[in-house]
């Protein structure tokens, strides 16, 4: 009798909702919600942040990425020699300065030129070994942010054990072979310019184009995470962009401060010592999942504001689409009450 009334409760207050005036209630993609919905998405996205604990999911998340680093390191390594000339590849970790904390980047280079300086048959058994510990560490690492994600949409995790898996190995295998693809690419860059007689414009052309191509990269790589991380019905890309754009932007900003932060007030190695450079990556490694799984509240919050099926597929009612967020909607800045969705 109780379950009955909750019911009927719940979804006279799913109708209320619905019937709302001037809130986006009805629309069919972000832009068109007005500034009152919008003032109701962020409310629910900044109380979202307290209410799913977010830097503790984070910090959960960072302590399997980083351990999959240095395996993940050797099957980057081992990858890249068939590729390309494997002594170049710590040379291009200049990229990532401004990007990463510098004390970072020289571990990092450090680790790939050892790596690139082993013997080709000790690499080739390290191929084989390294792939598969990095996949299997990065694996954990990938499926936490997909747990975090899971907590941003208020679902679940039930895909089976196979499944799960699958979706995260692809997800860790394709991440490895597609930076390879972006540092072999960025290094044939300054060998064009000097093919076409522009070799003293290499410094500045490819500094000046690694912002933009880590912009679009980044936003497409968190696009796609947010549309098959989630154990949910997947979301129209126009429901995934905005947080994806605010991820990156924030994403960006927050690390190019970070790296100025460490570079010019603080000294992680008076600190921490020899394991300074290991404590800032921690830092940055914590302060990017936070930054994903905000984008991730925003993309839910969006969905949670509309009554139109934000779902792939052909439109369905509330309560079959299959995504909490898009089956249920979120309340309004003047409500009252539960801040959990009615279902």
């Amino acid at each position: 009798m109780a379950s009955t009334s909750k019911k009927a409760t719940a979804r006279e207050t799913l109708l209320r909702r619905a019937r709302q005036r001037g809130r986006g209630r009805r629309a069919r993609a972000p832009a068109e919600i007005p500034t009152k919905g919008w003032k109701d998405v962020l409310y629910r996205v900044y109380d979202a942040l307290w209410e799913d604990r977010i830097m503790l999911i984070a910090a959960g998340a960072t302590f399997y990425l980083l351990l999959a680093l240095f395996p993940a390191l050797t099957a980057f390594v081992s990858v890249y020699g068939f590729l390309a000339d494997r002594a170049t590849v710590a040379g291009n970790t200049s990229l990532l300065i401004g990007i990463l904390p510098i004390d970072s980047v020289n571990l990092i280079r450090l680790q790939l030129e050892a790596l690139a300086a082993q013997d080709t048959k000790v690499l080739s058994l390290g191929f084989f070994i390294g792939l598969s510990v990095a996949l299997w560490s990065a694996n954990n690492g990938i499926k936490a942010i997909f747990e975090a994600l899971n907590v941003a949409y208020s679902e679940n995790e039930s895909r089976s054990f196979l499944k799960l898996n699958v979706v995260s190995f692809v997800f860790t295998f394709s991440g490895i072979f597609f930076g390879i693809i972006l540092i072999t690419t960025l290094g044939i860059i300054p060998r064009l310019l000097t093919l076409f007689g522009l070799d003293g414009w290499n410094a500045a052309l490819v500094s000046l184009a690694r912002w933009p191509l880590t912009a679009v990269v980044v936003a497409g790589a968190i696009s796609v995470i947010y549309r098959f991380g989630p154990d949910r019905e997947h979301a129209k890309w126009r429901w995934l962009s905005w947080g994806a754009v605010l991820a990156t932007l924030v994403w960006m900003i927050t690390s190019a401060g970070f790296t100025f932060y460490l570079t010019n007030f603080a000294d992680y190695n008076a600190t921490y010592g020899a394991l300074g450079a290991v404590a800032g990556l921690m830092v940055w490694t914590w302060i990017s999942v936070i930054v994903l799984i905000l984008g991730a509240e925003l993309n839910a919050e969006l969905e949670h504001q509309t009554a139109i099926d934000t779902t792939t597929g052909d439109p369905l009612p509330m309560g079959e689409r299959g995504a909490t967020v898009a089956d249920t909607l979120g309340e309004s800045v003047n409500e009252t009450g539960s801040k959990k969705p009615s279902s």
